[in-house]
């Protein structure tokens, strides 16, 4: 099975001499008839071995398909939050999913070095930790830490635990994040889980009113991770960028048609610097039409720019 996994595909296949020949590299010596009894037996395995006829046998189908796995490969390359280490461990793995050949079609896509990478190596037992709290509907205790110009952590509230109601792990802008029911908060709070340290899941059951949570309504109020209390917006957008406004916001916003040329849409959205620099890059294809609150800070943020330029 290894042999025709790593050796084979539909671009090359081996003949029987060729396998009893491999397997004598092996120490396995064989005959035709053995090779023919065992490729049946991997047949019924579930192994899809094809022959060509006057060529050799191969391999047809595989659990993954080569542009699956270069999905794959560009999902770990792009995200901050797995190790260079463990991105390269990871990528090593998916490129034993294909033949050597193919594996080398792998290998040339794959950019890690210099890449924005996180640089806490315990991230995936983070996950794998916050994952069975989740699961199993327990609270958690962790150390929440920021890093420092020397590249030191330096933890949140002098290193004291925060315990949470774990309720969904959230992947946005590059990063992993934990969404979770705090006593200190109101409603739900995210923290980034490459920052977070000495995981433990506790014995008490979680928050009751952590039950309650709908990833995807958070993910469309909250930008870029920014938290806060949620604000109704009415915004007019120019009809040219309604495909940017669906992707933010889901198929399912209502989009109010408003003229020839716009429309409208009313919207819950936690207000914060990053939803700000969101309606920036538009210019005059967006309008704020309430509240005036937002107008304010709009005309503040974007002042305070200017006064540093």
């Amino acid at each position: 099975m290894r042999i025709f996994l790593q050796q084979t595909d539909e671009s090359h296949t081996l003949s029987t001499s060729d396998i009893i020949d491999i397997l004598s590299e092996n120490d396995i010596e064989v005959e035709r008839k053995t090779v023919y009894n065992d490729i049946e037996t991997l047949r019924s395995f579930g192994l899809d071995i094809l022959l060509e006829k006057g060529i050799g046998y191969y391999v047809a189908s595989r659990d993954f398909e080569l542009p699956e796995l270069k999905l794959l490969v560009d999902a770990v390359v792009s995200s901050k939050f797995i190790t260079e280490k463990k991105s390269l461990e990871l990528i090593g793995k998916l490129k034993n999913l294909v033949s050597v050949f193919d594996a080398g079609k792998l290998a040339r896509q794959v950019h890690v070095q210099n890449r924005v990478k996180t640089m806490n190596e315990s991230i995936y037992y983070n996950v794998d930790a916050l994952h069975e709290a989740i699961a199993g509907a327990r609270q958690v205790s962790f150390k929440y830490f920021d890093y420092n110009i020397k590249k030191e952590r330096v933890f949140r509230h002098d290193g004291k635990k925060y315990k949470v109601s774990p309720v969904a792990l959230l992947w946005d802008n590059e990063n992993y994040y934990l969404v979770a029911k705090s006593d200190d908060h109101k409603g739900f709070t995210h923290y980034r889980v490459d920052k977070m340290a000495s995981i433990c899941l506790l014995d008490e059951k979680r928050d009751e009113n952590a039950n309650n949570f709908n990833p995807a309504d958070y993910s469309k109020k909250i930008f870029g991770m920014f938290g806060g209390s949620d604000t109704g917006v009415s915004l007019r957008f120019d009809n040219s960028i309604a495909g940017v406004v669906i992707d933010r916001f889901g198929k399912n916003v209502t989009m109010i048609p408003d003229g020839d040329d716009g429309f409208i849409v009313n919207v819950k959205v936690v207000l914060s610097p990053v939803f700000y620099g969101w309606l920036f890059q538009f210019g005059e294809l967006c309008e704020v039409v309430s509240p005036r609150e937002l107008k304010e800070l709009l005309r503040e943020h974007g002042e305070n720019f200017i006064e540093k330029l």
